[in-house]
């Protein structure tokens, strides 16, 4: 059963993001993970793919990842070029048509965007109904980077396209809380992945369409992450 928090060490420490395992049979043992956010969304890819692409040749080639410890808001503003050559050496590794998938954080929000570099399609999904306007940062780094893939690899474009990505909002489940976005981000993945479809529906899937996300349907990926967490050692019991 996990739960969700932050400390500081000492009092001029940034706090730390956390999430502690309670043992159904046991509340008094709790299990902290003392992951900074970055890594625990990386973690939680490894966890996508270990349990529902490793094996899997048609999925592994067809979804791959972006790593949001390596492309995120704090790095695309200390580090804008070393972020897009990161995302256009992921892009070129693509012969065929991928979807990449890119748990981004803003500072203090997740949301997922679901990248076709090879049709320019940027798909963006968020639980909290904003708008890609409102992260422009993120937005001109994904728009250039595609661009300098077109580029390299010397692919030809209607004028009318040359200068516009298409970005399509989802109509994604959203969240009723300020704390769940990591685990809506992770569930979107999970859902596309197991739809098998580089292309998403602007209503969302039919199979997964809905207003919110129930308890159960959050609690069914926390605790599968949280197995995961146990049975890769990443914590100890």
């Amino acid at each position: 059963m996990p739960i969700s928090g932050s400390y500081k060490i000492g009092t001029a420490s940034e706090s730390v993001n956390a999430a502690y395992i309670f043992s159904r049979k046991d509340l008094s043992r709790a299990h902290s993970l003392c992951f900074r956010e970055f890594d625990l969304l990386d973690v939680a890819v490894r966890f996508l793919y270990d349990n529902f692409m490793r094996g899997n040749d048609q999925l592994s080639n067809r979804f791959r990842f972006v790593s949001s410890s390596l492309v995120n808001k704090a790095l695309i503003c200390r580090e804008p070029d070393s972020c897009r050559e990161y995302l256009v050496k992921r892009f070129m590794a693509s012969s065929t048509n991928n979807l990449y998938l890119w748990p981004y954080n803003s500072g203090c929000h997740w949301l997922l965007l679901a990248i076709d570099p090879l049709k320019e399609v940027v798909y963006f999904l968020n639980s909290i109904d904003g708008e890609w306007t409102n992260y422009p940062d993120m937005k001109q780094l994904v728009d250039t980077s595609i661009k300098v893939f077109r580029s390299q690899r010397q692919a030809r474009v209607p004028r009318t396209k040359s200068s516009n990505i298409t970005w399509i909002k989802v109509q994604c489940p959203l969240q009723r809380n300020g704390i769940d976005y990591g685990y809506f981000v992770m569930r979107f993945m999970r859902e596309i992945i197991n739809m098998n479809q580089i292309e998403i529906p602007i209503t969302y899937f039919d199979e997964y369409k809905c207003a919110h996300y129930t308890r159960l349907q959050l609690e069914q990926i926390k605790e599968e992450l949280c197995q995961y967490f146990i049975e890769k050692r990443l914590i100890s019991i």
